[in-house]
């Protein structure tokens, strides 16, 4: 069994249990953007944490082995994503992109933010003139060494 193929077990099996993503974190014990993530196929789940996801999703033992094997990271199919939603990631980055590095190099010097110590928290932000997706980030600073 692929990942790719758990993936799309977990997704299938998901929605026929009519379960959301921060019911299945609970159980997991990590948050839904770490949970989901990990269930997308791009973390690795201890046996603890698999064995729960397989019970909950009813998911057959070689899919719940996978869970636990380092993943390749990285899950888009092309350079360009041609999904409109993350499509605007990929937009915001080329419109921002620029000054998010600016921002950051003139607070903390030259380095980047971590992928690895890091995490983020999704939420519907009610509006007036529509909800709005709040997305916060937070990586830790990683700075360039000298050698």
């Amino acid at each position: 069994m692929t990942r790719e193929e758990v993936t799309n077990l977990i997704l299938l099996n998901k929605r026929r249990k009519g379960l959301r993503w921060a019911h299945i974190a609970e159980i997991v014990g990590q948050s839904k953007e770490w949970t989901t993530a990990a269930l997308m196929g791009q973390m690795t789940l201890t046996t603890e944490q698999a064995g729960k996801v397989g019970d909950v999703l009813g998911l057959p033992p070689e899919a719940v082995e996978m869970l636990q094997v380092v993943p390749y990271k990285g899950s888009l199919p092309t350079s360009i994503p041609t999904d409109p939603l993350i499509y605007r990631f990929y937009e915001l980055i080329n419109v921002y992109g620029t000054s998010i590095k600016e921002l950051i190099h003139e607070e903390f010097g030259d380095g980047i933010m971590s992928a690895i110590d890091f995490s983020m928290d999704i939420r519907r932000e009610p509006n007036a003139a529509g909800d709005r997706v709040h997305i916060e980030m937070s990586g830790k600073f990683l700075p360039y060494k000298t050698y």
